[in-house]
């Protein structure tokens, strides 16, 4: 059972950048592959970014691609996603997911992820 604790959300101005983290335990962090995905009042989750269990490949939503960064950091156990020149349309709950499938990785699909953290608010103001 992977434990996932998601940190660092709060309010910025558009233009501007935070840093969100996950701190994951509770399992073998190097065996799973990462994501973020948001979710915005209203909609539907949706992808954001994801990163190989290796932290080799790192994927992202054509929406973020250029200003966020995705990393995986194995001695502390963390995932972080480096967020710059935030939009308005961020504005959203951010949520770090962990897949532990040892053979493919959806990555944009949801579903494909065996544990989820709470969430963290992330609010960009105009």
């Amino acid at each position: 059972q992977v434990q996932l604790v998601e940190s660092g959300g709060g309010l910025v101005q558009a233009g501007g950048s935070l840093r969100l983290s996950c701190a994951a335990s509770g399992g073998a962090f190097s065996m799973y592959h990462m994501g973020w995905f948001r979710q915005a009042p209203g909609k539907e989750r949706e992808f954001v970014a994801a990163i190989s269990r290796s932290g080799g490949m790192s994927y992202y939503a054509d929406s973020v691609k250029g200003r966020f960064t995705i990393s995986k950091d194995h001695a502390k156990n963390m995932v972080y996603l480096q967020m710059n020149s935030l939009k308005f349309e961020y504005t959203a709950v951010y949520y770090c997911a962990a897949d532990g499938d040892q053979y493919t990785f959806n990555y944009r699909e949801g579903r494909s992820y065996d544990y989820w953290g709470q969430g963290t608010q992330v609010t960009v103001s105009s």
